[in-house]
């Protein structure tokens, strides 16, 4: 009986987890905090699959993950002939946020008519705060709006929810960040794009179900003065914003604070005014980006403490504590006292690699997270990180996650979520298939990960 539930636990888990294998690095805790890869799908740990798979392409540059499911876009990525016309049409890949299985993929469409055709067309997907899944496109320096569109999370359907007028200040635009309600119902929407190799930056508000409009005291456009580098004069390529949580219900999404990130500089935190108000002069170097070639940035809470997620490096780069060149990683840091850099401490840094591939370009590196609680009402996070052409992981993050050693007290519990069970023969069989492998996997320990443990969880499955 054992022997046919392998066998078939063999077949059905090579097939459903092929794609995806995870990093294999045993992360340290940090203040009482631990991390773990629950996957991984990259040119460092799966090439042959990633590859493959059809938004590995320089054309599916951004990405976000959600209620369980992963969208990336990619533009102009299908070619559609209808009548004597070949037409363009971008799309959305549905991705399991659970194993980095393809769910199915969405063909835009507007007003029932194919979306694409246009450089860039997709050039951006993000969430807002109320589970709003949109797009939009870049815009060029002769573009006088900048579109955004709501986007239907089954079938790929598009809704026109502004064309947002830039004014005097015509920039190109590569990525957009969005805060609050863009439906306007239940609460109030700020959008906010940046000017490529410009010291212009974009904002429009919405008050709670009014029409957007210039977010800088009624003009849509601010031209940024203080740098950091100082000898840093405007924005480099494709950079990219973000906007902050407030913190009161009153300015929850506001989008008061904001850090912008762009190929010549670190992150840099901004208000509304256009005034600085923390950069990295003052952050130990050894925190530094490794290089500052990709651009992203986002914030997290966990227990109470304050988190930023930066890019550590793109294509090349040199770990201090290590000296081993890395490629295309984030650091997660915890900030100082009143949230600030200077005072910040680096936790970890990963993956290891998702992969050194130019992308061509795109400078930008994706990245969210979501919030829940484990079995035992513990918080915890889930960071979603995606880098165009190279590959994408998840990771979790919590005082009761364990990285890739098992909690103490259960033998077999390979996968550190507290539980023995057939998630635990799968991360076993993963080790196995991928040749990545943790110490998590030696579950009869005998210093090798094979099928005999495999047989050894099932052994504990079965004997419970």
């Amino acid at each position: 009986m054992k022997k046919f539930l392998l066998s078939f636990l063999l077949i059905v888990s090579g097939l459903a987890t092929a794609g995806a294998v995870t990093d294999g690095v045993a992360y340290d805790r940090v203040n009482d905090i631990g991390i773990k890869n629950l996957w991984i799908q990259d040119r460092a740990h799966t090439p042959d699959v990633w590859s493959n798979m059809p938004y590995c392409n320089t054309s599916a540059r951004t990405a976000v993950m959600k209620d369980g499911f992963i969208y990336i876009a990619r533009s102009n990525a299908n070619t559609v002939i209808l009548g004597t016309d070949t037409l363009a049409q971008s799309v959305i890949y549905k991705v399991n946020a659970a194993n980095g299985e393809l769910v199915k993929e969405l063909d835009l469409t507007l007003d029932g008519e194919i979306y694409g055709g246009a450089t860039l067309s997709s050039n951006t997907v993000g969430m807002d705060n109320f589970g709003h899944l949109y797009m939009a496109p870049f815009s060029s320096n002769l573009a006088t709006t900048q579109s955004v569109y709501m986007v239907d999370k089954e079938t790929g359907e598009l809704t026109l929810i502004a064309e947002l007028d830039k004014g005097d200040a015509l920039q190109r635009c590569d990525y957009i960040d969005v805060m609050g309600d863009i439906t306007r119902e239940e609460a109030e929407c700020n959008i906010m794009t940046v000017g490529a190799s410009s010291e212009y930056i974009y904002r429009w508000h919405a008050d709670q179900g009014d029409d957007f409009y210039g977010g800088f005291d009624g003009d849509p456009y601010l031209a940024i003065l203080d740098f950091y580098p100082e000898t840093v004069v405007q924005w480099g390529y494709a950079p990219v914003v973000k906007m902050v949580l407030g913190e009161d219900e009153d300015t929850r999404y506001s989008g008061e604070l904001f850090y912008i990130d762009g190929f010549t500089t670190a992150p840099i935190l901004y208000d509304v005014t256009g005034n600085k108000v923390e950069d990295f002069e003052n952050v130990d170097p050894a925190f530094w980006p490794m290089d500052v070639g990709a651009n992203g940035v986002c914030e997290f809470t966990l227990d109470g403490r304050n988190f930023i997620v930066f890019v550590a490096a793109q294509y090349t780069g040199v770990d201090e504590a290590t000296m081993v060149n890395k490629a295309c990683q984030v650091y997660i840091c915890e900030l100082g006292e009143g949230m600030t850099l200077e005072g910040m401490q680096r936790y970890w840094m990963v993956p290891d690699e998702l992969g050194a591939v130019s992308d061509g370009g795109t400078r930008v590196q994706s990245m969210n997270v979501e919030y829940g609680v484990d079995a035992e009402g513990n918080e915890e996070v889930t960071l979603f990180i995606f880098k165009c052409y190279n590959g994408m992981a998840v990771y979790k993050i919590g005082s009761n996650v364990f990285g890739d050693e098992p909690q103490p007290g259960k033998p077999g519990d390979v996968n550190g979520d507290g539980e023995v069970n057939i998630a635990d023969v799968n991360a076993v069989i993963d080790m196995i298939l991928s040749n990545v492998v943790s110490a998590s996997g030696d579950v009869n320990g005998d210093g090798e990960v094979n099928i005999a443990d495999v047989n050894a969880v099932l052994d504990i499955i079965l004997n419970a």
